[in-house]
């Protein structure tokens, strides 16, 4: 497994992490059994980089990680990322240090530890992002050793930039994959010259570039990509990067075309495009099953894909979904 510093942290994590959304809520149920299984499974091939938030499962996704990092002792190795800011309604007066404070002092609570690795801000509105008076209260929580770095989770690239331009700021979590590429253009170049850590969402377009889905694939209730297609219930690009899904599918089986011409498969070649980056840090895919965190970490120590890889990755989303997805995020 590669491994990177995760920006002005400090601290190194694998190139491949582990996305724990799925561990807490919004993909159908997972039991907590298998959630240890999952962490464990990752955690043994290399992966050394959680991402959960306080919002997952209303604190499960945290509680299971916590309990998992018990087990393995505190010598564990694992830097683990959690969100806040999605406990309330999502409006500039509420993003203020009396919040800041109850929600990680949740957090810590249900991860078991003194002092948060990172924190991010989960998708705040824009005027948080840019509110002086935020950044000042994320501050006072490393002053008071509540968290040890900050940085913020976001929907544009816009929001990436201004994030990016903080003195105090590590990390800046966005959506990236093949199917996303507009971060390529001025997010990564500032990020690396700011020091700044990329963290690498949604990396599998949920799920649409595993190659696995067709027009009659179904999800549960209770899973975002069946309820959130529309965008009803929150930012409609977490949701298969905001790929109209039909159009999703035709794109995807070009790239799982592409995939079989590096002789890997569909997901672990999308992971290890991200991966290879130049100023991406580490990338999150999910895993609802040992098997599936053990093929994303070996993406990690796939060699490099090559130019000719991404000029036709280039050329799907040029073709196929740049009119749609590049004006909006």
């Amino acid at each position: 497994m590669q491994t990177r510093i995760l920006g002005r942290t400090n601290r190194t994590v694998s190139a491949v992490g582990l996305g724990t959304w799925q561990l807490g809520a919004d993909w159908g149920n997972v039991s907590e059994a298998d959630a240890l299984e999952v962490l464990g499974a990752g955690a043994d091939a290399g992966v050394s980089f959680f991402d959960t938030a306080d919002v997952y499962g209303d604190g499960r996704s945290e509680q299971v990680i916590g309990k998992f990092l018990r087990s393995r002792g505190p010598q564990h190795g694992i830097t683990v990322a959690t969100k806040m800011g999605r406990r309330m309604d999502q409006i500039p007066e509420n993003y203020v240090l009396a919040n800041f404070r109850a929600w990680t002092d949740r957090s810590r609570k249900n991860l078991g530890t003194d002092t948060l690795d990172l924190v991010q801000l989960h998708c705040p509105p824009t005027a948080v992002v840019s509110s002086d008076e935020v950044y000042d209260a994320l501050d006072t929580l490393v002053a008071e050793g509540a968290i040890a770095s900050y940085g913020l989770s976001v929907e544009t690239c816009q929001q990436a930039l201004e994030a990016i331009a903080r003195p105090h700021v590590a990390t800046v979590q966005i959506i990236l994959n093949a199917f996303r590429l507009k971060p390529l253009e001025a997010v990564l170049p500032a990020a690396q010259k700011a020091g700044v850590g990329i963290i690498a969402r949604v990396p599998l377009a949920s799920g649409l570039l595993s190659g696995k889905y067709t027009a009659t694939t179904t999800f549960a209730a209770d899973d975002h990509r069946n309820y959130n297609r529309d965008g009803s219930h929150f930012d409609v690009g977490e949701t298969f990067s905001g790929v109209d899904y039909a159009r999703g599918l035709e794109a995807a089986t070009r790239f799982a075309e592409l995939a079989a011409t590096a002789g890997t498969t569909p997901a672990q070649a999308a992971l290890a495009w991200v991966a290879q980056l130049e100023g991406v840090s580490t990338v999150i895919p999910g895993a609802r099953s040992t098997d599936q965190a053990q093929a994303n970490a070996a993406a990690g120590s796939l060699p490099q894909l090559g130019a000719a890889f991404n000029t036709e990755v280039a050329a799907i989303y040029n073709s196929l979904l740049r009119a749609d997805i590049h004006p909006r995020w």
